[in-house]
């Protein structure tokens, strides 16, 4: 294995001079050795561009790779010693199981007998241990690309196993079960893993920690609980939950906080400077409240969902959409009506040009 350093930037065109021009923005990043981790982003946001630099199907065009402190800017895939798992499955249909799992060690020489072994332990990681005869070419499109996974996780000299969306072409109950399986063989075998996704549930659930993308930059590096709780950029707190975070205009003014026209009293952890800010909070951490209480705003019911485990409500306070996620016993709220909600509190977090104020 191998801890990975960024220190780059890249752009497909020539002589970029504005953002815009930069599929990478320039960043400094260091994968650890053993890490699970996971790229996360829509798309277009430069989470392949990103994994191609560190596999080195990609050499960026400005800045340096590292791998364990050696400048592998200029190395071949071959050279650097990784595995890349596809979006869609690569395999030899004319082969079995066994042989496509296989093929990555006998390209090494290694010994027929540790072969054996090798592929018969990552078979029985990814449940194939009785389609190993079986030909590729018969099997269903989540088995091929279990052995595409396989293919990459066999060999266990590899610096890294890079995962560009593996998981597409998947059944989502499927995508489950092998989101499960590749934590697993993570903690069983040490890999440094980097996966590339979409998807918040798969990068949350698969990585210990994920990297938010957005417009070619790397907005936040944490945890689950650190990307929910607090976001350090707008974009973040919109991108991670469902629904994402609320956002509204506000104004510091001295101890309080105008929103909607109301004042507020502020945490007493909030140490922020006289002037316009963004309020954000979970709509987790959304209560309605009674009208005379201590930072209740007024707000219009435009929607009540009935989820099966809470109740999902969307209202108006102003202009500004308000979603807040109510307990089963949420009293009858008419379309229409006039609630009173409880928006500032200790998981309250405050913007300033999109970035969370410390």
């Amino acid at each position: 294995m191998a801890r990975i350093e960024l220190d780059l930037a890249h752009a497909y065109r020539p002589e970029p001079r504005q953002d815009s021009d930069y599929a990478l923005l320039p960043l400094k990043m260091a994968f650890e050795d053993g890490g699970a981790y996971a790229l996360l982003g829509p798309s277009g946001c430069g989470k392949t561009t990103m994994l191609n630099i560190m596999s080195g199907l990609l050499a960026p065009s400005h800045g340096k790779v590292f791998f364990d402190g050696a400048d592998v800017t200029r190395r071949s895939p071959q050279e650097r010693n990784i595995a890349q798992v596809f979006q869609f499955p690569v395999i030899y249909d004319t082969m079995t199981v066994a042989e496509n799992l296989a093929f990555p060690l006998r390209n090494r020489k290694m010994p027929p007998d540790q072969i054996r072994k090798r592929v018969g332990e990552i078979a029985e990681m990814l449940d194939m241990s009785s389609q190993l005869n079986q030909r590729a070419a018969g099997l269903a499109a989540d088995a091929k690309q279990k052995i595409s996974l396989g293919r990459g996780l066999v060999r266990s000299d590899v610096s890294a196993v890079l995962f560009d969306e593996p998981l597409t072409v998947i059944d989502p109950h499927l995508k489950w079960q092998l989101r499960r399986k590749l934590k697993q063989i993570h903690h069983e075998l040490k890999l440094t893993l980097i996966y590339v996704t979409h998807d918040q549930v798969e990068a949350l659930t698969f990585a210990d920690q994920v990297v938010v993308m957005t417009r070619g930059r790397a907005v936040q590096v944490g945890a689950a609980d650190a990307l929910f709780e607090r976001p350090q950029h707008t974009f973040v707190g919109h991108f991670i939950g469902s629904p994402g975070m609320n956002f509204l205009p506000a104004e510091v003014q001295g101890a309080s906080l105008q929103v909607a026209g109301r004042l507020l009293e502020l945490p007493d952890t909030a140490q922020l400077q006289a002037g316009p800010v963004v309020l954000g909070i979970r709509p987790e951490y959304v209560a309605l409240t009674a009208p005379d209480a201590s930072g209740a705003v007024p707000a219009v019911v435009s929607k009540l969902q009935d989820i099966g485990t809470h109740f999902m409500l969307t209202a108006k306070v102003q202009d500004q959409i308000v979603k807040a996620r109510l307990s089963q016993q949420t009293p009858d709220l008419p379309l229409g009506s006039t609630v009173w909600l409880q928006l500032v509190g200790p998981h309250s977090c405050f913007y300033v040009n999109e970035e969370l104020v410390p």
